[in-house]
Formats: structure tokens, C-alpha cells, sequence
């Protein structure tokens, strides 16, 4: 299963807590593109939304989730921590922010996409950003680091990230160790800023907001029908179909990624998943692209292999079969299909790897993918 952390500041977490949701928003934007075709936004402010969304999508009932509090100097938080530990027990819902929002008041500030939680093993203290981050102590290689949480420092702030299964359980064993390994019972709580923890209370809130459903397939197609480009869209559809399109043999998906960050650069692998077959583990980083495949893309899929077998695969043994999803070309007798393919089977010799060729298209206003043999 995967993990998620959500930001949260002082006064948040307890409305977090009290009413067991997580939630990220982007300042007071509403969203008008759900379930139709056009929007008076930004394309950079819809594109932003947009990556909300495909992170909310990642996001499945059974998955874990830490709160990562702020630091804020002037409520004494000197150090940001890590609290949990929680679980997801709805998928990501919209309760847009028109005037009806459940909690803006409270909360101070608009949290448009949305979870419910439910607690799962819960403690007082949280780890500090330098325990969790910074100190060494017990790191046997820079690998075993907790890279997730490190670039995001880097590269600024994203309500919801996800970090890997052994970046969870590094941190999970922090947390138990700070508390002792003595969880707080019951499963009534809220946040108490004085003291920066994690407190029992005798009753818990009634969530009674919205549970607004997403779709962003309108606003896909009328992109695709006008020629624009639509990869964000691309991602976050696929992430709330994801089980729908890659369900060829494996039994199961148990970890889901998107945006995945492999370097300190800008370089982010849309969208990863590691699965179960049997006894096999697949690693499957996916590289979306809403135009057609084009000469050269294997350079920038190398450098995702380069860093998965460095910083991934020592922690987590799999096989690793990367993936291009992009749009069909239709002629397959072309000069440059071919040239495509020598590219694709260049690539596989080079690595010992096999690419896996994924083309979609867009009829009768739906999206169908079909693998490329080659």
C-alpha cells in the first residue's frame, strides 16, 4: 500500500484530526472543468489543479497517511514534524470551494480535494524534520535516505506526497521509537499546539461535508479535440483507472506514485507502480506523453532506469519493465515507426530491459489503450 503526507499547519491539523479528513487546496480557486468541457482558468492554474487531482487520484481505501505539521516560528513550531499514523478509508473527493465548503471557516483556508481517514496506530510525538531527514544514524548508504520527502524540501511545497514502502517503514520506526512504541488508545483525537502532540479526546466530529466525484474526461477530450496538449489530464485519469489498464496477469498493485522525483533536478517520472505476481515484484516507471511517441524519448526514460536501479531497487528487489503510454501513430510502415522501434530495441539491448509500448485513442468519447507488440 502506499503512503501519503499531508501538510498541515497548527491550526489545521486539529480539524484534521477531530474530523479524520485530509485534504490539499490551492488558495480560493474553484473548480469549474469537473465533469464538462471548458474553464474560464489559467491553463498554468488549471494544469496546477489539475496535478491536485492526479495526486488525490493515486490515493486508495487502505493506504496509509502521515500528517507532515509546518514550521511556523511564531506558534513555537521551531521544527516541522512527522505525525501517524492514519488510514484511508474513502477515495479523493471534490468539495469545491463556492461558498459551501465543510470547515473553510475553521480551517482558515480552502481544501478542495479530499479524504476520509480513520485512525490505525496513532501516536502523541511527532519526528522532527532534521530526525527524519537529516540524521544518519543507522544509514548504512545514501540510498536508504528518505529521497521523497528530501526533494520535495528542494523543490518546493506539494500538499500530497507520496513516499515509497521502505521510506514508510524507516519512518514508522521513527515515530514508535520518539514514542517509546506506546500508541495513544481510543480513536477520538485532536491536536494540542502547546505541548505538539497528538491528544485522546472523549468524542470525535461528524464529517457532514460534501462527497463531490471527480471527472475530468470532459475536460480531456474537448483539449484533445482542439489539438492542445493534455498530458496532466493524461496522468490523472489514468491514476483513477489505473487498476482498469495494467490488470494483464499481476494479481495486484501495491504501490502507486505520480510525479515521482529521481534527482535534485526537475526530473519526475509521471506516474510508478510496483506490483505483486505471485512471487515476482514489478517496478513500472511510466513515462505519459498526449502526442505521439517521438525519436529521442528513451533518453529521458534512461535516466529514470539510471535512478530506480540506484536508488530504488536496492530497497526493494524487483523486476524493473518500464512503460511509454502515448498516442497512436497510425502509420505503422512509416520511416519513423521504424526508426521508433530500432530506438525501443536499442534501448532493450542496452539495458537488458524490455520497454513495454502502450498507444492510446480517443473515440466515441472514450480512451482505449492497446499494448505495441514490436
Amino acid at each position: 500500500m502506499t503512503t501519503h503526507v499531508f501538510i498541515v499547519d497548527n491550526n489545521t491539523f486539529k480539524y484534521h484530526l477531530e474530523y479524520m479528513f485530509a485534504g490539499t487546496g490551492a488558495g480560493n480557486n474553484f473548480i469549474d472543468f469537473n465533469s464538462v468541457g471548458t474553464t474560464n482558468l489559467h491553463y498554468a492554474t488549471e494544469n496546477n489543479l489539475l496535478g491536485m487531482i492526479a495526486d488525490i487520484s493515486r490515493i486508495r481505501i487502505g493506504d496509509n497517511v502521515v500528517f507532515y505539521l509546518q514550521q511556523d516560528y511564531s506558534k513555537g513550531i521551531y521544527e516541522g514534524k512527522f505525525y501517524g499514523i492514519f488510514r484511508v478509508r474513502s477515495l479523493g473527493f471534490l468539495d469545491n470551494n463556492d461558498g459551501g465548503q465543510f470547515l473553510i471557516n475553521e480551517l482558515q483556508k480552502s481544501l478542495t480535494f479530499r479524504i476520509l481517514i480513520e485512525p490505525l496506530e496513532v501516536y502523541a510525538d511527532g519526528v522532527t524534520e532534521w530526525e527524519a531527514l537529516d540524521e544518519i544514524k543507522n544509514i548504512c548508504s545514501p540510498n536508504q535516505m528518505l529521497w521523497s520527502l528530501i526533494y520535495r524540501k528542494l523543490k518546493g511545497n506539494r500538499g500530497n506526497t507520496m513516499i515509497t514502502i521502505y521510506e514508510f517503514e524507516r519512518l514508522y520506526q521513527l515515530i514508535r521509537e520518539k514514542n517509546y512504541y506506546v500508541p495513544l488508545g481510543g480513536q477520538n483525537f485532536s491536536f494540542d499546539s502547546y505541548s505538539q502532540q497528538i491528544i485522546q479526546i472523549p468524542q470525535s466530529n461528524s464529517y457532514d461535508g460534501r462527497f463531490g466525484s471527480i471527472n475530468i474526461l470532459p475536460r480531456l477530450l474537448a483539449k484533445y479535440e482542439k489539438g492542445h496538449q493534455f498530458e496532466t489530464h493524461l496522468q490523472a485519469y489514468i491514476l483513477q483507472n489505473i487498476e482498469q489498464i495494467f490488470n494483464s496477469g499481476f494479481e495486484w498493485i501495491e504501490w502507486i506514485g505520480n510525479e515521482v522525483s529521481c534527482g535534485v533536478g526537475m526530473q519526475r517520472i509521471d506516474i510508478m507502480l510496483s506490483k505483486i505476481n505471485g512471487i515476482n515484484r514489478v517496478c513500472m516507471p511510466i513515462e505519459l506523453k498526449s502526442s505521439e511517441a517521438y525519436l529521442g524519448i528513451t533518453h529521458q526514460i534512461q535516466r529514470y532506469v539510471d535512478w530506480i536501479r540506484q536508488y530504488y531497487l536496492p530497497n526493494r528487489q524487483s523486476d524493473l519493465v518500464p512503460v511509454l503510454i502515448s498516442r497512436q501513430i497510425l502509420d505503422k510502415n512509416s520511416q519513423y515507426f521504424s526508426n521508433l522501434i530500432a530506438e525501443f530495441q536499442n534501448f532493450n539491448a542496452i539495458n537488458n530491459i524490455n520497454l513495454k509500448y502502450i498507444e492510446f485513442t480517443i473515440e466515441n468519447n472514450s480512451i482505449n489503450f492497446s499494448k505495441i507488440v514490436y
